[in-house]
């Protein structure tokens, strides 16, 4: 695994062409895993906003981004960038073992 200043990350899976249904369920997963990340550590009533969305690109390499944006009241204690970054590295991980796992590399 290779990573730069941007927390970008490049993981070399090696996998088999993938439709556009095996597409769409990889960026649900990723927003699902996010979601139930704040959603373990935060209540529903806590949260004033919250939005994930992810692109997929399928070129010569699979490029998965995803981008998070979590609003909550201020009487609310949480890091709000430190729960974004968790659930995005769960999310990225829940991915990355489905790939290897449709790649039959787990």
């Amino acid at each position: 695994m290779e990573g730069d200043s941007e927390g970008r990350r490049v993981i070399h899976i090696g996998l088999p062409p993938l439709g556009e249904e095996e597409l769409i369920e990889i960026g649900e997963l990723a927003q699902e895993t996010v979601l139930k990340w704040i959603f373990g550590v935060l209540n529903r009533s806590d949260v004033k906003d919250v939005n994930v969305t992810t692109r997929i690109n399928r070129e010569d390499t699979l490029d998965l981004e995803i981008e998070a944006y979590l609003e909550v009241p201020v009487f609310v204690k949480v890091d709000v960038e430190e729960l974004l970054n968790e659930a995005l590295e769960e999310a990225y991980s829940v991915v990355e073992k489905r790939l290897r796992g449709i790649a039959g590399k787990d």
